[in-house]
Parts: C-alpha cells; structure tokens; sequence
C-alpha cells in the first residue's frame, strides 16, 4: 500500500476526503459556475469509492460525499440555519450510501467489459433516483440537481427540452463514470472509450432532430426590482415610485418580487387602490405578490394577486410548495427548537391547493410560481400543459445577497423555459432578476442584487410541445427501470446459487444393491 493510502487507512481522513470530493460538483454551478467541470468532477469521488476494502466502507464514502455536496450546495443557509445545516446534511448525504455500494460493485478491481458497460447505465440510474427523493419538497426540493449546472450551455438546453434536467443529469454522471475509469483502470478503457462514443453519438442525434420552439410575437414585460429595503411601507413606496417611470412605454405586463406586498389588498383597500392606479398610468395589469395575513381565511399566505386598472381581477395564485424551515417547520412540535438556533419561520405559512393560469390582457397568459417553486421542472411543465404562454417566477433573495444563492435560483429559470418551450421572466426583490426565452437563451441583461431599478423587456413569445412536456420525466422512469432489472437480475442469481442441488439416486450395480457394490 502506497503512502497515501496508508493515510486513507484511518476511517475519519477517508471520509474527510470523501466529504471535498463530494462537494467539488458545487464548483460548477453559480456563482463559479464552472460547467465544463461537471463533466470530470465525481471523478475523484468515484475513483475514491472504488478502492474502498469493503462494500461497507463504499457506503461510508457515498455518505460522507453526500453530506459534503449537500452542505457545500446549501452552505448559503448556514446564516438561517446555523449548525442544523450540519444535521440536513448527515440526513440527506445518507441518500448516497447505496449509490456508493453500487460504485464499488461495478468498479472496484479491473472491471470486465460488461461490468465497465452496466455501470454506464446503472450509475447514472442510482443518482436520478436520488434526485428524485431528496426532489420532494419536504426535503428541501431538487435544489442543485446535477443537471441544473448546464443552465447556460446551448447543446445541454436542447436536450433539456427533450429529457428535462434529469437527462443532463444522467449524462453527466454517466460521461464521470467512464472518465473514472478511464484514469484509474487501464485494461478497461477500451469500454469506457466505447460509452463515451455512444454517449456522444445519442445526445448528438438527440440534440440535432430536438424540435425546436416555433417563436412568433413578442411581449413587453417590465420587471420591477426595488432593492434591499427594510420595512413593508417603504418597500411598498418604492416599487410604485419605479413603477411609476414605466408610464409611455407600452409594456403588457408589470411584474413585482416575492412579498413584494406586506398587507393583505383586501384588508388595505387604500393599497390595492394605488396598485390600480398604477395600472392605469402604465396601461399594464400588475402582478404583485403578497405575503400577509388572509382576511378571507385564517393562517399567512404567499399569493401571486393580479390588479388591473379596475383594482382586484380576482385571479390569485396561493403558493403549494413552501420552503422547509424558511416558510414552515415539518413536525413543529418537534423540531420547534430549532427557531432558537436559527432563522426559521416562527409561524409556519398556508400552502395553496392548485396552480394557476392568468389571462393578463393583450392576449396573454402567464403562469406564475413563487420562490423555489421554480426549482420544480413538473410545475412549470403543469403551466405549459395548461395554457401558459409565459412563466413567471416571483422570488426574494435578500436573505442571502452577499452568497451564491441569487445567482443559482435566477440561473434555474433557463432550464424551465428550455424544458417547456416557453419564455421564462425571473422577477425578484433584490437581485438577481432575470428573463430567458424559449429555448433558455438569456433575454436582456440580469438586474443584479446592487440594483434598485425597473427594466422592461422584449420577450419572444413561443408554441409548440417540446418531447419533455409531451411525455414527462421518462428519464427518471427509465432509470427506475434500469435498477429494478438489475435487481431482479441479482435476486435471480442470489436464488440460483442458494437453490439445493437436485438429489441423484445412487447407480445400482448389476446385483441391484445401491449400498454395496458387488453384493
């Protein structure tokens, strides 16, 4: 054994070197946003996984990976959540202990062809399935999915609207697979080489007959981003001065932040009043956001409220997906604590029932999604199904101006339209707003988070089904097809092997005694 595996001897330096590798894939996406690294960067953890002694220890490693991705995806939260970030991470980095397992079992030693081949597929499998767990919004949401890191790469964007982001993610972990063999298994690079060229071969034809959206039209939405400003009213005061210099410039839309209204519009008729008047001047319903205590119902609400010159249109859309701890505390009797340790909701917030298509004059229909919503490619894809002709995200960052975060929730917006064919605005308190066509391309520039301004534009309207809206997230179906047969091919064998030998009856002799040959 080498020096330094010597020194990977101890159990607490392996999983510390685990924990760094895991967390290199962090490097790729916002703010580095390093994407050409995706492609290479579980290649140490990878080569790290199988050279572990035991199917145990891989586990250990997937583990200490996953805690390290995990946290260094999320590190952002640690301000709100202070050292419970530490804990999310161990639950969610366990995800990772079978896919560790997996890595060993087709990696570990000199890999034969077919074993080099099957982890081509079954690898890439493993992590869409975790995706797909740690994706339900109890768990935090699919925030940092693998495939997400691609958001400004043209070629991955095509293919975004054939697979959605899980098939970026299944490439990329498939394309690290073969270049970890590759570097650490000599006599096995030919069927690596081999996955590679098949692997380009089909994201190529994919890429090339992808159909591409049908633009024609255009819409004029202006989005207003006031900045960081510390309470509800003065908040409010600066929003309408902005939106008040968008007065002659002919836009079809106005669209404010997430809590960009602290008052229920019912209960302050005086606000709901200045909002229509607004829209009046500017000739534009506007698309505010309020985050208040319901007059009509109990318990606090995010809504997406439409007002037109004539005040209140009636259309509402009421938030479904709230974020863990930052809008409520799963278990609150439980975990109640931790308001004491961090910057957890102290009341959690009413989740809404259904999503909701807006008709906003001119002849449009927008879908809006508030915060990390537009994390979740099904409602997005859901909007398009139903109509939209315009995504909307209304969200605030300001907890997290100085980090990562704005950049990574705007860049989300690129995979939604490239996904669903259909022009995507990114509309935030403080920073990073953002507009994208239909094919993910950025419209415009972005609004940083030192900006306090309204900025209108010209947004490509488009038709058509892009293949992912048309028939879902089969990538993560596939994949989940792929592990049962592997499954059911290992228990076909397992029973193979434990199956008790047929019993022979003895060869009798020409005496006819089976016992005592001759007699």
């Amino acid at each position: 054994m080498n020096t330094f595996g010597n020194w990977l001897a101890s159990p607490w330096r392996r999983s510390i070197v685990a924990a760094v590798a895991g967390a290199l894939p962090v490097l790729a996406f916002p703010a580095p946003s390093l994407w050409w690294f995706a492609y290479v960067a579980l290649v140490p953890w990878i080569a790290l996984i199988r050279s572990a002694p035991t199917a145990k220890r891989a586990a250990y490693d997937g583990w200490a990976g996953g805690f390290g991705f995990m946290v260094g995806m999320h590190h952002w939260l640690l301000p709100s959540l202070s050292v419970f970030i530490f804990v999310i991470g161990a639950l969610l980095g366990a995800l990772w202990a079978p896919w560790g397992a997996l890595v060993r079992h087709f990696l570990a030693g000199t890999p034969s062809r077919g074993r080099t081949a099957a982890a081509l597929a079954v690898l890439p499998s493993g992590w869409l399935g975790i995706e797909l767990v740690r994706s339900w919004q109890g768990l935090g949401g699919p925030w940092g999915v693998l495939g997400s890191s691609q958001w400004e790469v043209e070629p991955a964007l095509r293919l975004a609207s054939v697979g959605g982001v899980w098939l970026l993610s299944f490439l990329i972990v498939a394309v690290n697979a073969a270049a970890a063999v590759l570097v650490t298994v000599r006599e096995s690079r030919v069927p690596a080489v081999a996955g590679l060229v098949a692997t380009a071969a089909v994201t190529s034809a994919a890429w090339m007959w992808s159909p591409r959206p049908d633009t024609g039209g255009t819409t004029r939405i202006a989005v207003v981003q006031p900045g960081v400003i510390d309470g509800p009213d003065r908040r409010f005061a600066r929003e309408e001065q902005l939106t008040r210099d968008l007065a002659a410039q002919d836009v079809d839309l106005i669209v404010w932040g997430e809590s960009s209204v602290g008052f229920d519009l019912g209960d302050r008729p005086d606000l709901a009043k200045r909002i229509a008047a607004l829209s009046e001047e500017t000739g534009a319903d506007i698309l505010v956001n309020v985050d208040a205590r319901r007059s009509d119902k109990p318990g606090i609400y995010k809504s997406s409220v439409l007002v037109g010159p004539g005040g209140l249109t009636g259309d509402r859309y009421d938030k479904m997906r709230l974020v863990p701890f930052g809008e409520y505390i799963p278990a609150r009797s439980l975990l109640g604590w931790v308001t004491s340790v961090g910057k957890a909701a102290g009341e959690n917030r009413r989740n809404g029932s259904e999503q909701v298509v807006m008709n906003v004059g001119h002849g449009l229909k927008v879908g809006p999604m508030v915060c990390f919503e537009s994390a979740f490619p099904d409602m997005s894809r859901h909007l398009a199904e139903d109509g939209a002709q315009l995504l909307i995200a209304q969200s605030a960052t300001s907890s997290f101006q100085q980090s990562w975060a704005p950049e990574q929730h705007a860049s989300l917006a690129a995979l939604r339209a490239a996904e669903t064919g259909r022009p995507m605005v990114h509309s935030t308190l403080t920073g990073v707003s953002a507009v994208y066509d239909a094919s993910g391309q950025r419209v415009g520039r972005w609004i940083g988070t030192d900006s306090s301004t309204s900025r209108v534009y010209d947004v490509p309207l488009a038709t058509g089904t892009t293949p992912y809206v048309r028939f879902g997230d089969w990538p993560v179906h596939a994949a989940l097809l792929i592990l049962a047969v592997w499954c059911a091919g290992r228990l076909g064998r397992r029973f193979r092997r434990t199956a008790p030998e047929p019993r022979v009856p003895p060869v009798r002799t020409a005496h006819g005694s089976p016992a005592r040959p001759g007699r």
